[in-house]
Parts: structure tokens; C-alpha cells; sequence
């Protein structure tokens, strides 16, 4: 985006783009830890995320982070029809797009924040079919531009409210879409301690992603918050970078899988079990941790560089509720193998829907869901049960 305005307005706007580890000292000056960092005139605007370009615009103008669901700079303020609404651009959603499409539905894909979700955020996919080794963005992008080829993809549009009777009414920050049909597909984000200090040092040594942030403490202390796959293969990493890095889990036994904890422990990395994050230290990045031993009830301080944290996904389910659609106990939309949700003509998608949250198989359900509700709206099941 700033590369971008300065290549539009070469008048106003100069960009450079800096490589943290190779300039220690202005990663140290700026507080850098993760990426990426955006700092106009001085000033850190962004930490750790991709913005629209709606909202960086209103960072350039007000030097400040842009509010959370702020109107867009250009209000459309129409209202338009389409047959199918997919509320998310990340791959559950984009594939949906393209099914819909190829069945003669029309669609449009509506994304609050970037196209590609969390996947966009991922250094390297290893395990997607077809593609032994590719980076997270690249793959978004390649069904981004598959997508659009087919439908329009509007970001940094977000679904304040959806209508589900008779004509579907999906409203949004800048009009209203009347639709025969959502897939949502509004995916899953990062668990939080919800300790004092997490949200202050986000970004200043708090984060949510090895992989992307992990080189800024080669030769630092930090410690890793989870017990589970993830978890240990995270601490493996920040191992591997030269990282001396400490597990921390709230319960007696790991949840990963023996290989993992087998490699755990022969890297002779240390291990706190039945111990909890109280709290996250630190003035303007962080300092250290106080940790709780839940069998002792004794509390200590512990000095570290930076705070990883991995102990799972809570669903973006704030529209599933207000459209009054079941949810299981973790808050997960429920389905059944068609995509449907209890609610007629509403399906969900991809990692919204709790169970193995991989690629592809958001990628298998937003096909699924794309060719239900073509079936469903030729043969409308739901009026044979009364309802509307």
C-alpha cells in the first residue's frame, strides 16, 4: 500500500521499505518485533497486519490506526441483487465464489479485512496438492485472481446484518445486497491469554506467529504458550533460529503428538508444566512474564524478550449470532454434510466451522456449499418444512 500511494502521488508520498534484522538499530528505534511494522512520519500506525486500502488511506491522513469498522473513504450507498452473498475472502469463500459462478449463480465475495485471512499471513505451505512449497500470499493470490475472473470481490467491505426472510437482506458498511442465498465463511482467529499486558505489547513482543516473527529474537529469550502441535512446532522453530525458547502449558501432559514431543525433548528445550501467564511485563516492549504454577499456587518473574502464543482458534462468529444460526459449544457453526446451517438458504464454510482447520478443507466445503445452495434454490427443501 505505501509503495503503491507513493508511485500514485510522488508529489506528496515517498516509501521505503526496510529489512528489520539488517538495521538492528532502527528495529530497536521503532520497536519493531513483528511484521509487517508501518511507521509514517514517524509514527507506528500498524503492527503486525495487512491493511485495506481504505484503512491505510485514513492512517496516511490521520497518523493514527484506522477505527475499527470506520466508513470507508468512498461511500457506494446502493443497494444491489445478487444470487449468492459470501461473507469472507479466504479460501472456503473464493472457491464457493467460483462454484457459484460456474453454476450460473451470480455471487459476490465481501471481505471486511484482507483477501486470504490468515493464510495470506503464512511464510510457507507445505501441504497443500499439487504445490510442494509455496508462501501463504502467493497461494491466496493465485484464487484470488481465479475468482475474480468470475465475480467481484470487494475488500475492506464489511456484513453489519443479515435478513434472512423471504429476500435475504445482507447489509454493510457501504449498502445493502439482496440475495437468495449466504455462505459464510468468516474463519477463525488466534485464541488470546486475555492477561494484562497482551494487548499493550501486541506486536512489541507479543505474538501470535513463529514463523513470521520468530528471526527478530535469534540469540533472545522468549517463551512459547501451549502444549498442543502447533504449539511444540512453533518452539521447534524458534529453536532451529537460534532462539532460546521455553514451552509453557497449563496442564501435566503435552497435547502434540509423540514425534513432536520426542523432538521437543531432544532439543533439550525446557518445558513449565501446570503453569499459567498471569501476566505480560514490560514498558514499551516486552520485559518479562509472571507465571503461575497451578498445583503450587506460587507465582514468579520470569525475564524474557518475547511472548509466543498458541493455544488454539476462536470462531468469528459475531454475524453467525446475530443471524440467529446454531452454534456448537466452542461457538463453532454447525452443518450438515451439505454446508447447511439451521437456518434455510444460510451455509458455512472453512474454519468457521470448527473441525480440521486446513486449506483444503475449507477449499472441499466451499465447493460443497457453492453446488448445495445451486440445488437448493432449484429445489427449495425448506418449503416443504413451512418454512420461509
Amino acid at each position: 500500500m505505501a509503495v503503491a500511494s507513493a508511485l500514485e502521488r510522488p508529489d506528496l508520498i515517498t516509501a521505503e521499505i526496510v529489512e528489520a534484522s539488517e538495521n538492528e538499530d532502527l528495529a530497536i528505534k521503532y520497536g519493531v518485533s513483528s511484521v509487517p511494522h508501518t511507521v509514517i512520519n514517524g509514527k507506528t500506525v500498524s503492527l503486525g497486519g495487512v491493511d485495506t486500502q481504505e484503512a491505510f488511506i485514513e492512517k496516511i491522513l490521520t497518523l493514527r490506526e484506522a477505527a475499527a469498522g470506520a466508513p470507508p473513504l468512498v461511500r457506494e450507498g446502493e443497494e444491489a441483487h445478487v444470487d449468492i452473498v459470501i461473507v469472507g475472502a479466504g479460501p472456503g469463500g473464493l472457491t464457493a465464489a467460483i462454484y457459484g459462478e460456474r453454476s450460473g449463480l451470480k455471487c459476490v465475495v465481501l471481505e471486511k479485512g484482507v483477501v486470504g485471512g490468515q493464510v495470506a499471513l503464512t511464510p510457507v505451505v507445505e501441504n497443500y496438492p499439487g504445490l510442494t512449497r509455496v508462501a501463504g500470499k502467493s497461494l491466496v493470490d493465485l484464487m484470488a485472481q481465479h475468482a475474480s475472473q468470475y465475480t467481484h470481490i470487494h475488500q475492506g467491505e464489511e456484513v453489519l446484518e443479515i435478513k434472512p426472510n423471504g429476500q435475504i437482506i445482507a447489509s454493510t458498511n457501504r449498502g445493502r445486497y439482496i440475495c437468495r442465498a449466504v455462505i459464510l465463511a468468516t474463519g477463525a482467529k488466534h485464541r488470546k491469554l486475555g492477561v494484562p499486558g497482551e494487548e499493550r505489547l501486541y506486536g512489541r513482543g507479543v505474538s501470535y506467529c513463529a514463523t513470521c516473527d520468530g528471526y527478530f529474537y535469534k540469540g533472545k529469550k522468549v517463551i512459547m504458550v501451549g502444549g498442543g502441535n502447533s504449539a511444540v512446532t512453533e518452539a521447534l522453530y524458534l529453536d532451529s533460529l537460534g532462539v532460546s525458547v521455553t514451552l509453557v502449558h497449563r496442564k501435566d501432559k503435552l497435547r502434540a503428538e509423540s514425534r513432536l514431543q520426542e523432538s521437543l525433548f531432544n532439543r533439550k528445550i525446557p518445558v513449565l508444566r501446570n503453569s499459567e501467564v498471569r501476566e505480560i511485563l514490560g514498558d514499551k516492549i516486552v520485559a518479562g512474564v509472571r507465571i503461575e504454577n497451578t498445583k503450587t499456587g506460587k507465582t514468579e518473574e520470569m525475564p524474557v524478550d518475547g511472548a509466543f502464543i498458541s493455544i488454539g482458534y476462536e470462531p468469528v462468529n459475531e454475524l453467525a449470532k446475530k443471524t440467529g444460526v446454531e452454534l456448537d459449544g466452542a461457538g463453532y457453526v454447525k452443518v450438515d454434510q451439505q454446508q447447511r446451517t439451521n437456518v434455510p438458504r444460510i451455509y458455512a464454510v472453512g474454519d468457521i466451522t470448527g473441525g480440521v482447520k486446513q486449506i483444503v478443507t475449507a477449499v472441499g466445503q466451499g465447493a460443497v456449499a457453492a453446488m448445495a445452495a445451486f440445488e437448493d434454490l432449484a429445489n427449495p427443501y425448506w418449503k416443504e418444512k413451512g418454512a420461509v
